[in-house]
Parts: structure tokens; C-alpha cells; sequence
């Protein structure tokens, strides 16, 4: 009986001996710093790319007012539009470089004492996005708008989508070797070489059009920029983020 009793003790021992030692070899493995092959370093490259435009967009609207009613608003501003249009494809303009970005009709208003707000009329405004190649065609793209009725909003010089994609894609190549030439440094500053990618991603990738005109604040004549446009480039930026393995 007695020996029964050791042997139950000398069993339970050994698993609570058991389970100290896989807890302990669990804390060493999991909770203490350890030697690893896997060291990496991480970096972000970046290009400035300065590029010509290849495009001219004139942004334009066509704005009509009624006092009676907004169906009076919508026609004039219909006929406005259609005028428009016409002087413009006359002007050499493909039908498909002319877009309708937005349009839109809504009452307008007066505040007046004591009666508070009161209605003064409908309005209808049409904007639209005349895009053009020829630089030297510009003058005569605002003629066709200003002399038939219509605003001009800005002039922007732009790129195509073809430009954009090809101008994309160089950015982002001299992004990537910019990351490489920083990692390469540091590394060697360590007395390490530069191992294999671990990773990539291109965080950023932006152009921002030029503006040429702007009417709200302008202080240039519209038709002196237009028929003899500034010479400017675009900046093309890319940013991308590299980590590599250190040997």
C-alpha cells in the first residue's frame, strides 16, 4: 500500500516538474531577445520629376438667371450652352474634348429687413471642360465662350492620361532606386551588405495641374494669357516604401 502511495507521488512530481520546465523553455523562446537571420531595414525613396504639359483645359461656365421661374432659367441657359458649343467646334474643337462637368438649378435669395429672405428669382448654371492640344487654339477656345455668353472659370495646362501613365511610371522607377541607394548607405555604414526585398509599396503618386487663369482674384487679362500662354512645367512626385533584408 505504501508503495502504491510513492508511486502516485513520484508520478505527480513528475508532471508538475514536467510542466516548470516547458514553461520555462516557453518564457526563453517567446519572451527574451533572441538571435535571428531575419534583420531588415526599411526605407522610403522619393522623385521630383519637373515635365511639360501636353495639354490645355479651359473650364468654363454658362450662367442664366430668370425671375419668373426656373424652367425660364434651364431654356436660356440651353440656348447659352448650345451656342457655345457651336462656336467652339467651329473653332476646331472635337465634340468628345467638350464635357458637361456639372449643371445645375436653384432659387436665389435677398435678404431684406424686417421681411427676412425673400425670393428674387431661379438660376441655372452649366459647367463645362473644354480640353485642347494645340496650345495656340487656347485664344480662340475663350473667344468662343466669352463672346456667346459663357464665364471663364481657370485655364489649367494638364497631362493626358498617356502623359500621366508614362510620367508614372518613371517616378516611381527613380522612387525605387532612390530607396535603394539610401538602403545600400546604411547598410554599408554597418559593415552589412544589402540583402533581398522583403517588401514594397508605392505610398504616393501625385501631379497637380498648373493653373494659367483663375478668375476669382485674377488680375491678368484673361485674353492676353490666353492667346499668349506662359511657358511652365509640371512636377510629377512619387514616393515608395522598401524594406530589405541586411546579410
Amino acid at each position: 500500500m505504501a508503495k502504491q502511495n510513492i508511486q502516485s507521488v513520484n508520478w505527480t512530481t513528475i508532471a508538475i516538474v514536467a510542466v516548470l520546465v516547458i514553461g520555462f523553455l516557453f518564457a526563453i523562446f517567446y519572451l527574451y531577445p533572441r538571435e535571428t537571420s531575419d534583420k531588415t531595414v526599411s526605407v522610403t525613396g522619393n522623385a521630383v520629376m519637373q515635365v511639360l504639359p501636353d495639354r490645355v483645359v479651359v473650364y468654363a461656365q454658362v450662367l442664366t438667371r430668370s425671375k419668373d421661374s426656373a424652367e425660364e432659367a434651364k431654356n436660356l441657359n440651353a440656348q447659352l450652352s448650345d451656342a457655345i458649343l457651336t462656336a467652339l467646334i467651329k473653332a476646331g474643337v472635337n465634340r468628345s474634348d467638350i464635357e458637361t462637368s456639372g449643371f445645375s438649378v436653384y432659387p436665389e435669395y435677398d435678404w431684406i429687413q424686417d421681411k427676412g429672405q425673400v425670393l428674387k428669382g431661379y438660376a441655372a448654371s452649366n459647367s463645362m471642360k473644354i480640353t485642347i492640344a494645340d496650345f495656340e487654339n487656347a485664344g480662340k477656345i475663350v473667344d468662343a465662350v466669352v463672346n456667346n455668353g459663357g464665364l471663364i472659370s481657370y485655364i489649367n495646362y494638364e497631362l493626358s492620361a498617356q502623359k500621366m501613365n508614362e510620367y508614372k511610371a518613371q517616378a516611381l522607377a527613380h522612387a525605387s532606386q532612390d530607396a535603394k541607394v539610401k538602403a545600400e548607405s546604411i547598410v554599408k555604414g554597418l559593415g552589412r551588405t544589402l540583402g533581398d526585398v522583403v517588401s514594397v509599396s508605392a505610398s504616393d503618386y501625385n501631379y497637380i495641374p498648373y493653373p494659367i487663369y483663375r478668375a476669382e482674384g485674377a488680375t491678368a487679362d484673361l485674353k492676353e494669357i490666353s492667346t499668349n500662354l506662359p511657358s511652365a512645367k509640371l512636377e510629377v512626385t512619387a514616393t515608395v516604401s522598401v524594406t530589405y533584408k541586411i546579410n
